[in-house]
């Protein structure tokens, strides 16, 4: 019984990542420039991820018999706080807005990492959260190639 608890708990923490990842992206949408066209798409791309990713996550929680949580973590309205504050001092620019995500990203990967650390995830589990983990790492690297690539123009 406690297993299924732990499980329960991995599980409503990935979706509260994700949707945090959700809010970031649509955040990161509303500031960006009408040229940003290509990030604009980007996002709207990972926003889908996430969602899909949630939707696997929620519907595991459900057939354990819990509610799924549709809240964010606090440390991700802390991050969203932070990014607001950053954008007031330094414009929210192509630049900025590629590093908040990447930093972003970067806590998802933890976030997964972590869950994955548990010893007694269930296999079948186990594939479909490092299966959205290796998702998510291609969006990471991707975020990460393009605030490189914005750093050298």
């Amino acid at each position: 019984m406690e297993t299924n608890k732990q499980t329960g708990e991995i599980l409503q923490d990935l979706i509260r990542i994700n949707n945090d990842r959700i809010a970031g992206y649509e955040r990161a949408i509303k500031e960006l420039e009408s040229s940003d066209d290509d990030l604009k798409i980007l996002f709207a791309a990972m926003i889908a991820e996430s969602h899909h990713a949630k939707l696997d996550l929620a519907e595991e929680v459900q057939v354990m018999g819990k509610n799924v949580e549709n809240r964010t973590t606090s440390s991700g309205k802390i991050y969203r706080l932070w990014m607001d504050l950053k954008g007031v001092l330094s414009g929210h620019n192509r630049n900025t807005i590629l590093n908040e995500c990447h930093n972003g990203e970067d806590a998802v990967q933890k976030a997964y990492s972590a869950a994955l650390t548990h010893e007694h995830l269930p296999a079948y589990l186990r594939s479909m959260i490092e299966t959205q983990k290796k998702t998510f790492k291609a969006s990471h690297n991707e975020i990460r190639a393009l605030s490189n690539q914005e750093v050298e123009s």
